[in-house]
């Protein structure tokens, strides 16, 4: 899958959409599909996976895989819709890379991002 072109499977609208409500749940839509942006955005960068399976499971990229909330997590049809609006092309994080929680985030690698935005309770960084 790859933004804006294509038309991508409905499993991976409901890969992402998953990840969107792990990650997003209680975010403004904007965040949830600034979320799905950025792990789009992986997509294109050289230095991640070329899939969005891969992506998404990549070691130690998402807190939800780690400790296990994705696989108990269901989309729902705010997330579905976010995730197919980030499919489309729609990224309000201007290119971000990674995303995190300035509350709940502890790595100094992740802080030492240049941020682009900040939307609901998630910074958006490259």
């Amino acid at each position: 899958v790859s933004r804006g072109s294509g038309r991508p499977s409905e499993r991976e609208v409901e890969l992402l959409a998953q990840m969107i409500m792990a990650e997003a749940e209680g975010e403004p839509y904007q965040g949830k599909v600034a979320v799905g942006a950025v792990i789009l955005n992986r997509l294109q960068d050289p230095a991640f996976p070329k899939t969005l399976t891969a992506v998404l499971y990549e070691t130690d990229a998402f807190e939800p895989i780690l400790n296990g909330a994705f696989y108990s997590t269901q989309a729902d049809p705010d997330c579905i819709r976010a995730a197919t609006d980030a499919l489309s092309g729609i990224d309000p994080t201007g290119g971000a890379l990674y995303f995190y929680n300035p509350s709940t985030a502890w790595s100094p690698w992740v802080f030492s991002r240049p941020i682009i935005t900040q939307i609901g309770n998630h910074v958006f960084a490259k």
